[in-house]
């Protein structure tokens, strides 16, 4: 039987309740719906006798929430939440910094300069120690830091980090300080040390970014750790920007007081270290109104040095302030500067001082063996003889007017002065150093000077001298030459029969000197003039017996070391002293061209000397005799006149003076027929006239010297010709005092107008002058110095009139080399260019200008 617990069917339950029902904690026990069975078989309980219903209108009531298991339940419970997060937000962001820091560290290496901090210029200076030029992309030129005194590096320290010896490479508090003061009005500061100040200038840039103060704190660290306090500021020293372009303490020096870094006074540095703050804002030459702020800026690095015992109080209070020498403008390249600067690296680039990309580079600094006066009195000749003449809105040919000179010390070798152009920035091409015109009849006496040195015969077998007789008449096929005919044409094909050799230079008789060429032998022609000085790659300096009129390219800086050569046996050098980072770079000794041991003996030197002397006294250089001193030269004129030259010395300088013609805008050479006004120009003309004024003015208050000459058996100097006189306006004159004023041309007018005169004994001037046919070559040099009128010399004696000293060649002769050679016939010397040995002459012709 079963019973049911549940609501009576007819009324309310019976019975009192006993306490609250299950139903008022929350409806039906245990969620039992109302009218179910709520028990389970097998009896009844007296609790479930007394449960009644709960009320279905009424809502049940909220259970109470459980109590709180050990807090009070009024206590707050933020504050201790918040400082947990706090910790929390702080633990993080230590550990992100963290992170941060050891992968900035890892990740940013130290980098390689960057290209403004490694450029530098390269210095030039005078003899003296006076800056010629600066060339490069900025003007900066690094020292050690032990050529900077250590006045000047307290100096620095004490205005830019005075504890740069004992603090770390990064300084965080400054840092922040500086930021906190940046942003709150007080001033941009960057709160860096030297270190990060270096990095910046050296590795980075001078950007404001985050990125590239991130990289600075990074590289500055490690830096700290791998380089010494010592090297790091070197380097900032050399790197800081100083103002007035002056990149380092060196330029600074310069620039400021005209100084080297090494002569600097703690005054001064301090003064220099003060601008490191605001370069231009502390320049009290360029803006004087600044002077307070200057000085209140040197006294703070002075008083600076005092607080960190740098300085002694006494020091201090005699310090005066050092006012800095105007604002110069920069020494560029304009001018001759350009060209002198281009002259000397050329110097050190060919000789293998220094290699090209090196020099590049920068930071040389070249003392040379340049001389300020004499360079100015150079400039200053060429200028009143040839630059102020100039008119090419009358004169077209002016346009194409080009000079250059170089002038050598005989007794040492050192170039003194140099001329490069107009100016630098307007005409490129260095006309000292260019290889492209024919030097002419200034080769001849190279000639000379080797046919003494070895003792040459001419074709008859008689020994060469000053007073040997040759045929001087016109056209003369050359005798003894294994090539085809060659038969150069004299000057306005002038025949002068037989001739002695010392009239045949003075005169410059092609005709002689092609068989004089041929009679000594080519080869050892072009072995003298290398021996000499000129480069053996000089361009068209070939074996062949048209080599003796000076188809050769030579510079007219190589000329002129050739021709101190002739007098004193030297070579040239342009370069004292050549230094970087304060190392001395070696340089090659100055015995001699290299290989060339000693050029040519005393006697055959000497006796050449001798032979020129005569050109001056009464040939085609006796504008030269203006020098008003004892000098020996020789005059020589291209082909067409496309340049003119003068080659001279005295016992103590050596000068080569050079007009050219050039177009200036296609570079093609261009004959000077009209230029500064006159019908033609010669070697005897302009060149000589500056040579002379240089000369004069170079040697001022230096007593006249002779020369010391000691001449070969047979080669006595004849008695000194008195000095032309000035030729009245109209008169016949030659290359020299008067020159330029010469009778009417006979006839028409010759190639590009170049005029003609009458000359007593000339024959009519054949068309085919400029042979180029098979077997002649071509003579692309026919001497242009025009000479007093043609004087037959008394007959010659016969050509064995007296017995020569018996030697190696034979009785009676000697040998070309003085080991039995032949003395004449083909050519016995030695040759390693082009147009070696037997054959014609196949001198190129002349490369355009450029």
């Amino acid at each position: 039987m079963s019973l049911s617990f549940g609501r009576s069917s007819d009324g309310p339950s019976r019975g009192p309740s006993r306490g609250p029902s299950r139903g008022a904690r929350g409806g039906p026990s245990h969620g039992v719906p109302d009218g179910t069975s709520g028990g389970t078989s097998g009896g009844t309980s007296a609790e479930s006798s007394s449960w009644e219903p709960r009320d279905p209108t009424v809502p049940a009531a909220s259970p109470p929430p459980p109590p709180s298991r050990g807090r009070h339940p009024h206590r707050p419970r933020g504050p201790r939440r918040l400082l947990r997060r706090l910790l929390g937000l702080v633990v993080l962001g230590g550990l992100l910094l963290l992170g941060g820091f050891v992968a900035g560290y890892l990740l940013v290496d130290i980098p390689s300069a960057n290209a403004t901090a490694v450029a530098q210029s390269n210095l030039f200076l005078y003899s003296d120690g006076s800056p010629i030029a600066r060339a490069g992309e900025v003007d900066r030129e690094n020292v050690s830091l032990a050529q900077v005194p250590a006045g000047v590096r307290d100096a620095v320290l004490a205005a830019e980090d005075r504890d740069f010896h004992t603090a770390p490479a990064v300084d965080p508090r400054a840092m922040v300080r500086a930021t906190w003061n940046t942003l709150t009005g007080k001033g941009r500061q960057s709160g860096s040390t030297i270190t990060q100040q270096y990095v910046k200038n050296y590795y980075l840039g001078q950007e404001q970014t985050l990125t590239r103060k991130a990289k600075e704190f990074f590289i500055a660290i490690k830096l700290g750790r791998e380089k010494s306090k010592a090297e790091i500021l070197e380097g900032y020293l050399n790197t800081s920007y100083f103002g007035r372009n002056a990149y380092g303490i060196q330029a600074a020096a310069r620039a400021y007081y005209g100084k080297d870094a090494k002569d600097l006074d703690t005054a001064e540095g301090a003064y220099l270290a003060s601008l490191l703050n605001a370069p231009n804002a502390y320049d009290v030459a360029a803006h004087p109104e600044n002077r307070p702020r200057a000085l209140a800026r040197w006294r703070y690095v002075l008083d600076g040095m005092v607080k960190e015992g740098w300085l002694s109080p006494a020091g201090r209070a005699a310090a005066v302030f050092p006012t800095p020498q105007p604002a110069h403008a920069s020494a560029g390249l304009s001018g001759q500067r350009g060209y002198l600067a281009q002259a000397v690296a050329q110097y050190l680039t060919e000789r293998g001082i220094v290699d090209e990309k090196t020099l590049a580079a920068g930071g040389f600094r070249i003392t040379t063996t340049l001389e300020r006066a004499k360079q100015d009195a150079l400039v200053r000749a060429v200028d009143e003889h040839v630059n102020d003449r100039l008119d090419p809105a009358r004169n077209p040919a002016d346009r194409y007017v080009r000079v250059g000179g170089a002038a050598v010390e005989p007794a040492s070798g050192r170039v003194v002065a140099l001329y490069g152009g107009i100016d630098y920035t307007r005409q490129f091409v260095n006309n000292a150093t260019r290889r492209d015109y024919q030097v002419g009849s200034t080769f001849k006496p190279f000639v000379l000077a080797a046919a003494l040195q070895h003792g040459a015969l001419t074709q008859e077998g008689e020994r060469i001298t000053p007073n040997t007789y040759y045929d001087g008449d016109n056209r003369r096929p050359v005798q003894g030459w294994n090539g085809a005919l060659y038969d150069p044409a004299n000057e306005d094909d002038t025949s002068y029969g037989d001739i002695t050799v010392r009239s045949a230079t003075d005169r410059s008789v092609n005709a002689v000197y092609a068989q004089m060429a041929v009679d000594v032998g080519p080869g050892r022609v072009r072995e003298a003039a290398v021996a000499l000085g000129l480069p053996r790659n000089t361009p068209d300096l070939t074996s062949s017996p048209s080599i003796a009129l000076g188809p050769a390219t030579a510079s007219v800086l190589d000329l002129a070391q050739a021709y101190a050569t002739l007098a004193n046996h030297g070579t040239y050098t342009l370069v004292e002293k050549v230094a970087r980072g304060g190392e001395e770079l070696a340089l090659p000794g100055t015995a001699g061209p290299a290989g060339a041991g000693q050029a040519i003996g005393r006697e055959a030197a000497d006796t050449t000397t001798s032979v020129l002397r005569s050109v001056v006294q009464g040939g085609t250089g006796t504008a030269a005799l203006a020098a008003g001193r004892p000098a020996a030269g020789k005059t020589g004129t291209a082909e067409d006149d496309k340049a003119a030259w003068f080659a001279g010395y005295t016992p103590e300088l050596a000068t080569v003076v050079a007009m050219m013609g050039q177009d200036p805008e296609s570079g093609r050479q261009e004959p000077l027929y009209g230029a500064l006004g006159l019908p033609r120009i010669n070697g005897g003309g302009p060149p000589t006239e500056i040579w002379a004024q240089f000369t004069r003015e170079a040697l001022a208050g230096v007593p006249p010297k002779e020369f010391d000459l000691r001449l070969m058996e047979g080669a006595e100097e004849l008695p000194q010709v008195p000095p032309m006189p000035d030729l009245p306006d109209g008169a016949q004159g030659f290359e020299g005092p008067g020159a330029a004023d010469r009778r009417p041309p006979r006839g028409t007018a010759g190639p590009k107008g170049a005029q003609r005169w009458e000359q007593a004994g000339a024959g009519p001037r054949r068309e085919d002058d400029r042979r180029t046919g098979p077997g002649h070559g071509q003579e692309p040099v026919r001497e242009r110095e025009q000479a007093p009128e043609p004087v037959r010399e008394a007959p010659r004696p016969p050509a064995h009139s007296a017995p020569a000293p018996d030697g190696p060649g034979g009785p009676g002769g000697l040998g070309n080399d003085l080991t039995g050679t032949p003395a004449h016939g083909t050519d016995p010397g030695p040759d390693t260019g082009p147009g070696a040995g037997p054959g014609p002459d196949t001198a190129p012709a002349p490369a355009p200008g450029q």
